[in-house]
């Protein structure tokens, strides 16, 4: 049986796994649909290398939406059993994530603040993060409830 503390922190894991999952699912299965519409045309599932460790950005930017994942578990965890929960994990990941890339990442890579203001890039960037953000949510509840069973048993 976990402790209060052993608890947390697994559930944080379950945080990380789920939002690095999402990102290689629901954000990168979003990017797929923008594409075939021809919504955008961005690389799915690229594999060029980041700086500055030359890691594949797919990698990079799972890992990134695990930490984004936890950081969405901590926000929302006193709305977990409420309606509200789902549209809150919709809108902060609509949001918070693509905020960041547009205000922050973007300048520091040289790129223009908030892509120039190019409406299809923040679009894309809404619907692929607010993706990311229930995918991140039903995987995380995927698990919690699994876990919950097998407590019962």
């Amino acid at each position: 049986m976990l402790n209060r503390h052993q608890s947390r922190i697994l559930h944080l894991l379950f945080a990380f796994a789920a939002g690095f999952i999402s990102v290689l699912l629901f954000h990168q299965g979003m990017l797929i649909f923008l594409n075939q519409i021809n919504f955008t045309q961005f690389p799915v599932y690229p594999t060029n290398p980041t700086q500055p460790f030359g890691i594949p950005a797919i990698l990079s930017m799972a890992f990134w939406g695990g930490v984004w994942g936890i950081v969405l578990v901590i926000v929302t965890l006193s709305l977990r059993k409420q309606l509200s929960y789902w549209l809150t994990v919709l809108l902060f990941g609509a949001l918070a994530p693509t905020a960041v890339f547009l205000f922050v990442v973007s300048p520091l890579k040289g790129m223009p603040v908030a892509g120039g203001w190019d409406f299809r890039l923040i679009a894309t960037g809404l619907m692929l993060n607010g993706a990311w953000g229930l995918g991140t949510a039903l995987l995380l509840q995927l698990a919690v409830n699994k876990v919950s069973r097998a407590k019962k048993r």
